[in-house]
């Protein structure tokens, strides 16, 4: 075919905007090349050498108009350069807030089958394992690259000789396996190098939606093909042996239960040659969407963390890495919380070394009162401030809660009204925890537009999670003029905050001033509290959102429109319109929300206060509005009531020096004696045999346990005491109500702690705990004599480095050196910085 050249007749210039790499230009100035009076031709790079348009990422509308008005404002087109010279809203600067990674869904056997096992270089590929190289290399190994779907392990072949290590571990999935992948085992065999594949076999195409995987083997007789192919040593983990037939099983193949993974792996590591783990664990979304059509049967048992006893320490979250397990702010710092809504009955997260964990068999009604109905009619109509013209809707989240379905239900609510309505959804791996995007455009007649919402144009800014909204590459759609945010302040947790306990988020003045400056109204919800008080399933926060965002008054369609929607989705319909309605009234009628909450919602007991938990409080500060007054007073009475009063008065003696001492050297200042109020209390009421026994049976405890799972709910103490731990036990056993006498006697002779008869005490790690309590004070005394308004933070701060302390046994001492290292380095700092004639008041104290 001969190439036309037609279309470049009598022009000077031409411009290609194409995504990626340049291959429509490339094509174009090849057509033309030596063609007499041919036009430049303009694609990556203008006449000047400079990027015009990119060579990765997107290329939507804003880019194009970017770059196309660059070339036509310099060819005097007084469009274009009005256009370049318009009026721009205040973009405002990316704050350093967390990215929303994608990650593996809660209870994903990735979780499991992934793990380090070692310091040996790990491969990732095609799958949902590609998500390694978003985590801690501590979790998941040291991944070296990437390899197309086939070439799995093939980097290793040309990598061993010039490379110190000697063994390689390379992920892959049955179906990339049954693909191509076991070309890939082949060649490293043929090679002789030393690799162990980890295979998951989970039944599925999970990262493409749940298909099956094409021509996927039983276990058992991909174990002996592998074996025929001349793999080394085949090993298989599985979370439940009995499934794995025995008949047809190699002799030499051993089947172990998935909590020894790491075993296996190290074992699979001295071998020479070419080996496999199987990992046989069906996919956890596959099994969730299984449970409800009855496809699948739904253990019963959950798992529950009491909150008094967890220390924090994260290692629940590190041996499942796991989603659902979410740590949340306490008045006793960073703990740990299972969400009942995500979890996926996986169990993992039990092997986390800590007795805060129960196992509960849910009977009997819940003590929740459901509220009456709300009618259509209940909640005021807001006043309609949607205008006839487009209106633009970006709501974003997290994959996986609903966001695409909100959108939809919008959009169909708009057609329903009679408009037009066009939508553009960006997701990406938001199936997999990660941001999702959605753009909805809705017009009264037929506008040819793309979907997405360009900068500055839209109106309605639905932020359904917090940090996912501060992203600068979605916010930028927002404009201080035009926009309205209808914000969730409900912070869901990131795989980084669960396996890292120095990781949170940022601070929520900075997520609503981030959204509140880039838009010119922000509206802010607690959706997921709300959710969870209203439906007991959070899994209702966006439909309240909604709700919120239509008493605003922006959307264009009538909430009959909206709830009709909700009606054709055919999904838990009563209760996503009931949401929508509360959201509306959250707006519209808060006071009257709050009051129906407050009447239908479980009642607390007030908080008892121990004899005499007032004179000692008073004895440091008589202010009872004060922060120091209300520390004080919650953790004397927990100090009494975990040993006695003269326990309590050695914390209130030193809280009150503290406080003297702070006073004479920066007058008016409270910091230290708050740090010093909450981090001695938290070394001071160490958790020892009878603290947890004393905290397991707090009635509290008892309460919130029969409020969310039922009067009739049946409890297990999920524990493995040191005692035991140190007689070889090395899993947890469960221990149901039959063991709440042995309970109360310990909490009993919590009365002995100390004494000559505290048996517990002798232990290496209750002397070390006793230990950090005198390390602590003398620090703080050290740090007093040198304080002064400079240096005050750096004080603090040293006041506050317990809140690192935290765990049990092993995961604890590992903290304490990390501890006691930090304290080291501040006390030397604050010597060596010291101001003599600014510490003379300090010195005095």
């Amino acid at each position: 075919m001969t190439p036309s050249f037609e279309f470049a007749d009598g022009l000077d210039q031409v411009v290609v905007a194409e995504e990626k790499r340049p291959f429509l230009e490339a094509a174009v100035k090849e057509t033309l090349f030596g063609r007499p009076h041919a036009p430049f031709v303009h694609g990556k790079q203008d006449q000047d050498g400079r990027s015009l348009f990119s060579r990765s990422g997107e290329l939507d509308a804003d880019n194009i108009a970017t770059g196309l008005s660059r070339v036509l404002a310099r060819l005097g087109i007084d469009a274009a350069r009005a256009w370049r010279q318009r009026p721009r809203a205040r973009t405002a600067s990316a704050l350093p807030l967390l990215d929303r990674s994608p990650y593996y869904c809660s209870g994903c056997p990735h979780n499991t089958s992934t793990t380090a096992g070692g310091d040996s270089p790990v491969g990732a590929g095609i799958g949902c394992h590609s998500m390694v190289v978003f985590m801690d290399p501590e979790q998941v190994g040291p991944v070296v690259g990437m390899t197309q779907m086939g070439g799995e392990g093939a980097q290793w072949i040309g990598m061993e000789p010039f490379v110190d290590a000697d063994h390689f571990v390379q992920n892959i999935g049955d179906g990339t396996f049954m693909h191509s992948g076991s070309l890939a085992v082949r060649a490293a065999i043929a090679a002789g190098v030393n690799v162990t594949f980890k295979l998951l076999c989970n039944g599925t195409v999970a990262m493409t939606g749940g298909q099956d995987a094409v021509g996927a083997l039983p276990v058992d007789r991909l174990a002996a093909m592998l074996l025929d192919e001349g793999v080394t040593k085949v090993i298989i983990t599985t979370e439940d042996r009995a499934r794995i037939p025995r008949v047809r099983l190699p002799k030499s193949v051993k089947v172990l239960d998935r909590a020894v993974i790491e075993d296996a792996l190290a074992e699979l590591k001295a071998t020479t040659g070419v080996t496999v783990l199987i990992h046989d664990q069906e996919c956890a979304a596959e099994k969730r969407r299984a449970r409800p059509r009855g496809k699948a049967q739904a253990s019963t048992t959950r798992v529950w963390i009491n909150e008094r006893i967890c220390e924090g320490c994260g290692d629940c979250g590190r041996k499942s890495n796991c989603l659902s397990v979410h740590p949340v702010p306490t008045e006793f710092g960073r703990k740990t919380r299972i969400d009942q809504s995500s979890c996926n009955l996986d169990y993992s997260c039990l092997d986390g070394d800590c007795p805060a964990c129960m196992t509960i068999v849910p009977a009997g009604k819940p003590q929740r009162a459901e509220l009456p109905a709300l009618a259509a009619t209940d909640v005021a109509e807001p006043a309609r401030t949607a205008g006839a013209g487009s209106f633009g809707v970006r709501i974003t989240g997290i994959g996986g809660t609903g966001i695409i379905t909100v959108s939809r239900v919008l959009a169909t609510a708009a057609v329903i009204d009679g408009r037009h309505a066009r939508s553009l959804d960006q997701t990406g791996l938001a199936q997999k925890g990660g941001a999702v995007v959605s753009d909805i455009k809705i017009t009264e007649g037929v506008v040819e537009q793309g979907a997405k919402i360009g900068q500055g144009q839209c109106d309605l800014y639905l932020a359904c999670d917090p940090l996912v909204a501060t992203d600068s590459k979605y916010l930028s759609a927002a404009s201080p003029d035009r926009t309205v945010a209808v914000m969730t302040t409900t912070e869901i947790p990131t795989g980084e905050m669960v396996v890292d306990t120095a990781v949170s988020f940022p601070a929520p003045d900075a997520v609503r001033h981030a959204v509140g400056r880039a838009t010119r109204q922000l509206v802010a919800l607690d959706s997921g509290s709300l959710a969870r008080e209203l439906f007991d399933d959070d899994q209702y926060a966006n439909m309240l959102l909604a709700g919120a965002a239509y008493q605003t008054g922006l959307l264009p369609m009538p909430a009959s429109a909206i709830e009709e929607a909700v009606a054709l989705n055919g999904v838990a319909v009563d209760r996503n319109v009931q949401a929508f309605r509360r959201g509306r009234q959250a707006v519209a009628a808060p006071e009257a929300l709050r009051a129906a909450l407050t009447d239908s919602t479980f009642p607390e007991a007030e908080p008892r206060l121990a004899a005499g938990t007032t004179e000692l409080v008073d004895s440091v500060t008589d202010d009872a509005e004060s922060e120091l007054h209300r520390l004080l007073t919650v953790r004397v009475a927990d100090l009494i009531d975990y040993q006695d009063r003269r326990y309590a008065r050695t914390y209130v003696d030193f809280v009150k020096a503290v406080a003297v001492a702070e006073h004479a050297a920066v007058g008016g200042s409270t910091e230290v004696t708050e740090a010093v109020a909450r981090y001695l209390h938290k070394l001071m009421a160490y958790k020892d045999e009878y603290e947890v026994a004393r905290l397991a049976l707090d009635p509290v405890v008892d309460d919130h346990i029969t409020a969310t799972f039922g009067s009739a709910s049946r409890r297990s103490y999920r524990l493995r005491p040191p005692v035991l731990r140190t007689a070889g036990m090395k899993r947890k056993v469960a221990l149901g109500s039959w063991f709440r006498p042995i309970l109360s006697l310990l909490r009993a002779l919590r009365r002995v702690r100390g004494t000559r008869l505290d048996v517990f005490g002798l232990q290496r790690m209750r002397r070390i705990e006793r230990q950090l309590v005198d390390e602590y004070r003398e620090s703080i005394n050290a740090a007093l004599g040198l304080l002064s308004e400079k240096n005050l933070a750096e004080v603090r701060r040293l006041a506050e480095l317990p809140d690192a302390v935290r765990g049990y046994e092993g995961v604890k001492l590992v903290t304490v050196e990390r501890y006691r290292a930090d304290k080291a380095r501040i006390l030397r700092e604050l010597q060596e910085n010291a101001d003599p004639e600014s510490t003379g008041a300090g010195r005095r104290s």
